[in-house]
């Protein structure tokens, strides 16, 4: 069971990572693009590609934040009846709506309360390692600051750890979510 959780995941990571990469890239050059042509399209020299280095590392952490959103939501679909190491995690309908039946292809329309539970599991999982981290920060760190190494791309590996964890969680959470051989 613990080979099925550890290739979900990496699939899950891999996906979540490359798409992000691939959707902050591509919008902080459109952004980078459309602010250099707001500009005039000033003559290319250093002091402009400078300009240019700064406004995209700007803007691709805003940009990464808003596509790890989309991203998240995104790759929940992924995960359903896919078979991964003899065990399947499947979907089924609401089972308010009384017999509850699996759904064979996973829509988006589907994925949106399981999304809600597995979003604030996620988000309680980072929660607890930020916690950890200020206390063992606290307890090690000669800084003055608690917080001088918290940055976006930490809280992305956090979160990271934190989608292994809720996949273990996430069948006892969520009544709609079965694990089951294939």
């Amino acid at each position: 069971m613990s080979r099925f959780y550890l290739f979900l995941w990496i699939k899950w990571a891999w996906y979540l990572t490359l798409n992000t990469l691939i959707f902050s890239t591509v919008f902080t050059l459109v952004i980078t693009g459309l602010v250099y042509a707001s500009q005039g399209f000033a003559t290319l020299s250093s002091e402009v590609y400078s300009a240019l280095f700064d406004v995209a590392f700007f803007w691709f952490a805003i940009v990464w934040n808003i596509a790890l959103l989309l991203v998240l939501f995104r790759g929940l679909k992924g995960i359903f009846n896919v078979c991964n190491a003899g065990y399947v995690l499947e979907l089924y309908s609401c089972p308010n709506e009384g017999k509850s039946e699996l759904i064979e292809v996973v829509g988006y329309g589907d994925l949106v309360k399981v999304w809600r539970k597995w979003f604030m599991l996620i988000i309680w999982i980072v929660g607890a390692q930020m916690v950890l981290s200020v206390a063992f920060s606290a307890l090690f760190s000669l800084s003055d600051s608690v917080f001088d190494w918290f940055n976006i791309y930490l809280l992305y590996g956090f979160i990271l750890v934190a989608g292994y964890f809720s996949f273990m969680i996430l069948g006892s959470r969520c009544k709609r979510v079965k694990i089951s051989r294939c």
